[in-house]
């Protein structure tokens, strides 16, 4: 009988301490972005990881395609545009992991073959602070190219770019 307290009290102290942890990460929300009229899209870099050039440069392209059709911009500078001026965010990637899979293995299986490409992506004012950092996964599971791992990055790093700084942000 003495046991059951005891095993009262650790519950109610183990269940107080969960909420204390959920609140701390509630009160940790990052503050909202600003909203800007312009983009420079800096070149993929790749230092840490092998990286094939045809990936990286995939990589690029995509990512402007998708930000120029996702909207939300009204410029969309590339790298070494010395014409970039005014408000605009400044986007540099780095890619922290790479798996190239197998297009064979997933047209016979869809467990097995699955390529992933994780990008580091930092948004910085032109002054150079940082505004915003986030990690992008990009992946290709069942059909499609090894390459297609790159636009399901690019997909995601625009949603994420234009529902933090374009002026016309929306999912």
């Amino acid at each position: 009988m003495k046991r059951k307290p005891k095993i009262t009290v650790a519950t109610f102290l183990l269940f107080g301490m969960f909420l204390g942890v959920t609140e701390f990460h509630a009160q940790a929300a990052p503050p909202p972005v600003k909203k800007v009229s312009a983009i420079q899209v800096l070149m993929i870099q790749s230092e840490e990881v092998k990286l094939p050039a045809e990936f990286q440069i995939s990589l690029y392209e995509n990512l402007i395609k998708q930000l120029q059709k996702q909207g939300g911009f009204e410029h969309i500078y590339r790298d070494g545009d010395k014409t970039a001026t005014g408000d605009v965010v400044i986007l540099r990637s780095t890619v922290r992991g790479f798996k190239k899979g197998s297009e064979m293995a997933r047209q016979v299986t869809t467990v097995a073959g699955k390529t992933s490409i994780d990008v580091h992506c930092q948004f910085t004012d032109k002054d150079g602070a940082t505004v915003l950092e986030n990690d992008v996964n990009g992946k290709v599971r069942f059909l499609g190219g090894n390459l297609r791992a790159t636009l399901d990055f690019a997909k995601k790093a625009a949603k994420i770019t234009r529902e933090n700084f374009s002026m016309k942000s929306g999912s």
